[in-house]
């Protein structure tokens, strides 16, 4: 099992990217057992992880420091606990957006996301019958593996994400080593050395 000072790591990465103010020595707390983790943010918001007994499914909700839900994500995952699909909803409920990861065949490595607005459908001028993602990330990977920034593409004309989409609402895509119930990676390199 991952140590908690590595899981701890790639979370506050995780959360720092999105945005969330998290402190890496506010750890996760176990809560309910076994499936279920909370990361505290500086600010007294919490995110909490919940997984199915069956690892089928991942779920975060941010909730605001009075507990309110401000987001939740709901992950679908495969036999190796990589999510393959996801839907975003706001605190209310209402369904925002929908993501689907695609994976190398030969490796299993996570190559593509595609975003699309769950509100207005946009299709294909060229195929009205395909729905277009909003945005879809490409990842490549280097001859040792390592993978590269995402190159982004949007569907929307003009100005920057945070102009098109709004700079309040920070999604981070989803990456399997993040998942903070997935087991050590035997053939991994530890955290902090080189």
């Amino acid at each position: 099992m991952m140590s908690l000072t590595i899981r701890n790591s790639v979370l506050a990465l995780v959360f720092a990217a999105a945005g969330t103010g998290l402190s890496a020595e506010k750890g996760i707390d176990a809560v309910d057992g076994p499936n279920v983790r909370v990361m505290r943010q500086d600010d007294g918001s919490k995110t909490v992880f919940e997984r199915s007994p069956d690892n089928k499914t991942l779920t975060t909700r941010n909730l605001s420091p009075r507990g309110d839900v401000q987001l939740r994500t709901i992950y679908r995952m495969d036999a190796n606990t990589n999510p393959i699909s996801c839907k975003i909803f706001d605190g209310l409920g209402t369904e925002l957006f929908k993501v689907s990861y695609g994976y190398r065949k030969s490796d299993g490595q996570l190559v593509a996301e595609q975003m699309f607005d769950s509100r207005v459908k946009r299709l294909d001028p060229q195929n009205p019958s395909k729905e277009m993602p909003v945005r879809y990330l490409v990842y490549t990977y280097d001859s040792n593996g390592k993978r590269s920034a995402p190159i982004s593409y949007t569907s929307v004309k003009g100005g920057t994400a945070d102009d098109i989409f709004g700079s309040k609402l920070k999604i981070a895509p989803f990456k399997p080593e993040d998942n903070p119930f997935k087991g050590a990676q035997p053939a991994a390199k530890p955290a902090g050395r080189r």
